[in-house]
């Protein structure tokens, strides 16, 4: 974290604890250097800062005063999806979305792309680079089937933090999370299996069960405690699902962290009804509080979770590596791997392997948690200045994806369509319901810096869901 960062997170902390209160001064810039011996300019980035969140307000010739504070938007409430298996429809709308990330000139707040921008990445760019000109015959070579051995002693280590306690033998190598998932239900299920998810859930993985020829039934979920285990209990007993795909830890689109308590009750009622459960936990080491979520794997004594994650949110997609943890299904997927994709890319493998072992990734990560956490708390600001009132915005504990939920009779798939037209981007909340729920919802892809282009961005799209209220 720089100075200035570290200077406005302790500045801000101060307001929020009614330290300063609303149209009293803060200290001169002057002052305030002398005070914390930085430099005047790390202050003036500081007040920046604070400024940006709405937390201060400058006056010509006077200085900074502590603004009023706006009260918060509240939370969504509890979804409430259709509950019966359905199929996914909305490929099409998938498909250009993802089309629109490789075009240079849109702005795409529908990404889950995170910041690969930062400084705390140079290390894993020299440890590809070693690799390349030192393991030649390593990297030209045919990787191992559960792939490198380095890496997944590394992933061992790094899982204990949630609570897994493994062995480099029960984890296997993949492309990422979702060729982990695929892998899993491939091995697991057969077509015309019900599988439960969250809902929101995240379109991939609905589209991955569409692919799959896999059906879909949609449980109700709180924005901050995670999936109704009441409404689970009551679809388990009503419909033959075979298994339940959770994202318990920064859940994708919601934010939320599952208590303990719930995590351990979803696994009881697992065990009852003979339920696999597959947990996504891709966001668990971007939660916000320290030490990271205890994941349910964790509490698993039959081998009926499996835990699949990668380094795509907390390093970058382009790695390609991704990791399943298979439990009992161990050989199964092992041989599902050979089947579908074979060996991975050694490359790849090796450099993040060197660049956990090395003490980087813990650095990076720290210091993504600390970014994300601050860049929601400015993307929300400029929600509530810029949307309509009447908004619902969740309150993420780590990641880095906002879901706002607008009046209801706001069609964010025809506003998205317009915003195409401006090169803007945005992920309606439709894509993230097999039953096509939530098109008055919006997801934010929080990791985009935000500098003045994407605050106006936020403006234009505040915008345009205001003329979509006329």
């Amino acid at each position: 974290m720089t100075r200035y960062q570290h200077l406005a997170n302790l500045l801000a902390e101060r307001i929020e604890q009614g330290l300063y209160r609303h149209g009293e001064k803060l200290p001169s810039v002057r002052s305030l250097s002398q005070e914390h011996g930085v430099s005047i300019s790390t202050v003036q980035q500081a007040y920046q800062v604070l400024e940006s969140l709405q937390l201060i307000t400058p006056q010509p010739r006077s200085g900074y005063f502590i603004a009023p504070q706006k009260a918060q938007p509240p939370v969504p409430p509890m979804s409430r999806p259709v509950q019966r298996p359905v199929e996914f429809t909305q490929w099409d709308q998938v498909m250009n979305m993802l089309a629109g990330h490789s075009d240079d000139s849109i702005i795409s707040f529908s990404s889950g792309i995170p910041d690969v921008s930062q400084p705390s990445l140079k290390p894993l760019w020299r440890e590809l680079s070693r690799v390349a000109q030192h393991n030649q015959s390593a990297v030209l070579g045919y990787d191992d089937l559960p792939g490198c051995l380095s890496l997944r002693k590394q992933i061992a280590r790094l899982m204990l933090d949630g609570g897994s306690v493994l062995t480099a033998d029960d984890i296997i190598i993949t492309n990422g999370c979702q060729s982990s998932m695929s892998l899993s239900l491939l091995a697991i299920c057969k077509p015309g299996d019900i599988i439960a998810v969250e809902s929101p859930a995240y379109y991939g993985t609905l589209h991955l069960l569409r692919g799959l020829n896999l059906k879909v039934i949609e449980i109700p979920t709180d924005p901050d405690s995670g999936i109704s285990i009441e409404a689970l209990e009551l679809a388990v007993e009503q419909w033959p699902i075979k298994g339940i795909i959770l994202v318990p830890a920064c859940n994708n689109p919601l934010g939320f962290i599952m208590p303990d308590a719930r995590k351990r009750a979803v696994l009881a009622l697992a065990q009852r009804h003979d339920i696999v459960i597959f947990e996504d936990d891709v966001y668990g080491e971007l939660a916000t509080e320290y030490p990271r979520p205890r994941t349910i794997h964790s509490w698993d004594i039959d081998g009926r979770v499996v835990l699949c994650s990668s380094f795509t949110k907390t390093v970058a997609p382009g790695l390609r590596v991704g990791w399943v943890v298979p439990g009992r299904y161990h050989d199964k997927l092992l041989h599902m791997k050979y089947s579908a994709s074979g060996t991975g890319v050694p490359a790849t493998q090796l450099a993040a392997a060197a660049f956990v072992q090395e003490g980087h990734y813990h650095r990076h990560v720290r210091r993504m948690r600390q970014i994300y956490q601050r860049n929601m708390e400015i993307y929300t600001c400029w929600a509530r200045e810029y949307f309509p009132c009447g908004i619902c915005v969740t309150r993420p504990k780590g990641g880095f994806m906002l879901w706002v939920e607008l009046p209801e009779q706001v069609d964010m798939v025809c506003v998205s369509r317009q915003l195409c037209r401006l090169k803007i981007q945005v992920a309606p909340g439709s894509l993230f319901s097999a039953s096509g729920k939530y098109r008055n919802c919006v997801r934010i892809n929080c990791a985009l810096p935000p500098n003045e282009k994407h605050r106006d961005v936020m403006q234009k799209l505040g915008e345009a869901i205001k003329v979509a209220m006329e």
